[in-house]
Order: C-alpha cells, then sequence, then structure tokens
C-alpha cells in the first residue's frame, strides 16, 4: 500500500483554479519529485498535502487515513509523521531563538515533555553532521548550508515517515547542493523516509528522486520513473525543460528546444490542450483537450507526444 495517495487534488482562491485535479503516489522509503516553472502549484500541492493550504476537492490518503480537510485539531497528530522543510531556511527560522530550541521546538508543539531536549539536540545535530556546539548558535550565525541541515534536522525531530521538501537546494552552491543530497540520500536509506521533494532543479531530481511527476498550470502532464523520464520524455513541455538543463544526461540525445513566452494567466485557461500556443509542435488535434493516459508506470496528458527513441 502506497504512504501516500493524492487523487484529483484541487484547490480554488477564489474564482482561480491553481490545482485542477493533481494524481500521484509516494510509497514507503520512495522519494518523488515535483518539477515545473513557477506557477505551476508545485508548493500548493505539498502544502495542501501538509495541512496548510486549502484543497476544496479530492483525496490526500496518508497511511490508508484520509487527511483532506481535516481541522487542525484533528490533523495534529499526523503532524508527527508529516514534516515539512521550507524553501529558506534562514527566514523560517526565528532568529531569537538558538539552534538548540529549534531543531527541539516540535517536541514542545507536541507537548512530549519527557524528553531531554540537550540529548536530542545533539543527536539531531549528529544525524545532519553538525557538531553539537552548534546547538548554542542563532540563525544568522550559520551559513546557508548549515541553515539547511538545520532545517533537516527539525524535520526529523519527531521520526516523520513523510518529509515534504521545498527547494531543498535553492540558493546553495552547488558543492553544498551535492553535500545535501547525498546526506539526504543517506537519511532515508538509514530512517525508511518516503519524501515528496519540488524544485526547479533537474539535476536534484536525477540524483534523489526514484519517480517525477512534471507540472504546469496545476495539472501533471507527464509522469514516471526519473530514469524513463530523463531517457524518453514524451511530453513536449518535459523536453523543453530537459533540453534547457545545463547538464543534461549523457545518455539521452535531446535537441535544444526553446520554451516559447510564459505560461498563460490562471484567470483565463486556454482551451484544448493548455500547453499549444507555447509547445514547438503544436498541431491541429492540440485544440481538443487531452485526457490523462497510463501505461504501465508511464502518465501523460498530450496528443502529440514526441519520442526520443524509436
Amino acid at each position: 500500500m502506497s504512504l501516500l495517495r493524492v487523487s484529483d487534488l484541487k484547490t480554488n482562491y477564489g474564482h482561480v483554479n491553481v490545482l485542477a485535479g493533481i494524481d500521484f503516489e509516494v510509497a514507503a522509503g520512495e522519494t518523488y519529485a515535483l518539477v515545473g516553472e513557477s506557477g505551476s502549484g508545485k508548493t500548493t500541492v505539498i502544502r495542501a498535502i501538509a495541512g496548510l493550504a486549502p484543497a476544496q476537492e479530492g483525496s490526500v490518503l496518508f497511511d490508508g487515513q484520509e487527511i483532506r480537510g481535516l481541522s487542525e485539531r484533528k490533523m495534529r497528530p499526523y503532524r508527527k509523521d508529516i514534516a515539512m522543510m521550507f524553501q529558506d531556511p534562514v527566514g523560517s527560522l526565528s532568529p531569537r531563538l538558538t539552534i538548540r530550541n529549534l531543531i527541539t521546538e516540535p517536541y514542545r508543539i507536541q507537548g512530549m515533555k519527557e524528553k531531554d531536549l540537550d540529548a536530542e539536540a545533539k543527536r539531531l545535530l549528529e544525524m545532519v553532521n553538525l557538531p553539537a556546539h552548534f546547538a548554542d548558535r542563532y540563525p544568522y550565525q550559520i551559513s546557508g548550508g548549515q541553515a539547511r541541515r538545520v532545517g533537516v534536522a527539525r524535520a526529523l525531530a519527531l521520526e516523520p515517515k513523510l518529509i515534504l521538501a521545498d527547494e531543498p537546494t535553492a540558493g546553495l552552491d552547488v558543492s553544498v547542493q551535492g553535500e545535501l543530497l547525498n546526506l539526504l540520500n543517506r537519511l532515508r536509506e538509514k530512517l525508511g523516509l518516503s519524501m515528496v521533494i519540488i524544485t526547479h532543479n533537474l539535476n536534484v531530481v536525477r540524483h534523489v528522486a526514484d519517480r517525477m511527476g512534471i507540472m504546469y498550470l496545476g495539472r501533471l502532464v507527464e509522469e514516471g520513473s526519473t530514469e524513463t523520464i530523463f531517457h524518453d520524455p514524451q511530453h513536449p513541455y518535459t523536453r523543453c525543460l530537459l533540453s534547457a538543463n545545463p547538464e543534461p544526461d549523457p545518455d539521452a540525445e535531446l535537441e535544444r528546444i526553446a520554451l516559447k513566452g510564459e505560461p498563460p494567466s490562471l484567470i483565463s485557461r486556454p482551451s484544448g490542450c493548455e500547453f499549444r500556443d507555447r509547445c514547438p509542435v503544436a498541431q491541429e488535434i492540440c485544440t481538443q483537450t487531452p485526457q490523462w493516459h497510463k501505461v504501465e508506470d508511464h502518465g501523460l496528458r498530450c496528443l502529440a507526444p514526441m519520442r526520443t527513441h524509436s
């Protein structure tokens, strides 16, 4: 059974349809990545899963239990099992609290008074390869990479089953990104964690994700194993994203395809295929609305798919 199953998830802000029906599953111990341009709805998805953003329709099953629409009181027990890593690690950390207080705050929020907070702080810092004396520092006294590790330590405090990570490597140097990704991979294997990661960085996806979904205007347009999508992307939008990647997969033969223009407004969605006005291979059939279809583990929403291999 999947640890997380998201089905037909829809979110509206006023009259704006931000998520137009999202479906994906994450197995225990699996990392799933959501990829897409800014405004595609990636962050809204994970915030809706965590109960931090409204979702008017659909289902979020966590460990077999429906958690969409739960009140904060009823959602509270699930906070132990679902942890959030925010995009801005320094901005999300209170400057008035020491690192010790920040990473042990989840225990106080959950009323776990029996915990030895000094011992827990030392344990958590060790898990993310930070020295024990960092417990006495404040957020302004640590680097961006160290702050990201503090965010990981805080997320691990309650021994969650699922981590939702928003752009975990944004703003970090390439070498620091690699160290953080290696850390996340080690922790996932050691603790049996599942992760949902949203990112613009396709190299991050290739490094950590088992499967990935490509989002456009609040919909999934392609989904499959990371290996399959990097080697045989079929949606033109996916091809555009991969071809613009600064370190393309050396085994994939992708010609560079430029994305035309900006995504259309969510207030007035295009008819037919919503990508067709930007698509380099749009055809007459693309005036029709593509339906999601799935063959084995690969899903696609496209009427004129591209193939890299015959």
